[in-house]
């Protein structure tokens, strides 16, 4: 099966082609016979009935600095090719919501990875609400006084943007921590969003787990220590990863959790859990694969592309 596949990220060419998902995934894709083009969302558009985007065919290859070789500008009618990557980076804002409305509208026709319309509705730190016994203790709100009683309730706790990403305005706050009012004062005077805040797990200290879910199904995990007085374990903010297995409980929360992503057409999801906690389901541009190839010889983006593959063949015949 050679296909035509489109890649809708950030600019390839600024990717770290050792730690990039999106890049192994297109390596893994060429590897496969399948053809690659290239486009950022901005250069996305609604054409009088046609979704069009405007870029470039890639090769790519694994040398830094010499990694993508591009082709000529064309534009694209995106129901013309077999497949469409929604692989840019949050934030997870209104520009990221239409471009899911656009790729909606092409949804019949080519297979857009992850579904669309499940990502604008699954954000992920929202869809953990649908597992409230797998979650820490968890409250979304605008209101102060609200997020004061969560913390009277909880002691310590964790304030983050509710649409951030990378670990980026994510704060540690203690009980005696003088700073909540200003930092919901903050947080409210740079959008009308609310914060979610959780209670803090002190055993982040010893690594958040990113767990890598192809199709619904475990292919491993990595886990993410944070830096020597730092509460974020993100690897975008200095989080070192290593090699790690799965608990009982973890194995546990993966198996609620499969079927759902499977059903909503979530091929590639990367969750978040701490001590046994799930924190996060990351379905808008996860992160991890080549880590866990590295550490486990896993070929995640394998498995990913024999699951795209699967649907494929799957799909009834368009009209």
């Amino acid at each position: 099966m050679s296909l035509f596949v489109a890649l809708q990220m950030d600019p390839v060419e600024n990717v770290s082609i050792t730690a990039d998902s999106t890049f192994r995934i297109g390596i893994e894709a060429q590897e496969r016979g399948h053809r690659l083009f290239h486009y950022t969302v901005d250069q996305l558009r609604y054409d009088e009935g046609r979704i069009i985007a405007r870029g470039r065919s890639v090769i790519l290859r694994r040398q830094q600095g010499n990694h993508v070789e591009f082709g000529a500008w064309q534009e694209l009618d995106l129901a013309e090719v077999d497949v469409v990557w929604l692989r840019q980076d949050p934030p997870f804002d209104m520009a990221y919501v239409t471009s899911t409305h656009l790729l909606d509208r092409i949804a019949t026709r080519t297979l857009v990875v992850n579904d669309p319309f499940w990502v604008r509705n699954s954000p992920e730190k929202l869809m953990v609400l649908d597992f409230p016994d797998l979650t820490p203790p968890t409250l979304i709100a605008r209101d102060l006084e609200a997020v004061r009683a969560f913390r009277r309730r909880h002691g310590d706790i964790v304030v983050k943007p509710l649409y951030g990403n990378g670990g980026a305005g994510v704060f540690h706050l203690r009980p005696d921590d003088p700073n909540l009012s200003s930092l919901v004062e903050m947080f409210s005077g740079i959008n009308r969003e609310p914060v979610i805040v959780q209670k803090f797990l002190p055993a982040v200290t010893r690594g958040d787990k990113r767990i890598i879910l192809v199709d619904g199904d475990v292919v491993g995990a990595i886990n993410r220590v944070p830096q020597a007085g730092e509460a974020r374990s993100n690897m975008h903010v200095g989080g070192r990863a290593e090699k790690v297995g799965l608990t009982a409980r973890e194995r546990e929360i993966c198996a609620r959790l499969g079927p759902v992503l499977r059903e909503k057409g979530l091929i590639f999801t990367g969750i978040d859990v701490i001590d046994g906690w799930l924190t996060e389901i990351n379905v808008t541009s996860p992160t991890g694969i080549q880590e866990l190839e590295r550490f486990d010889g896993v070929n995640a983006a394998e498995a990913i592309w024999q699951a795209i593959e699967r649907r494929l063949e799957a799909r009834p015949a368009p009209m």
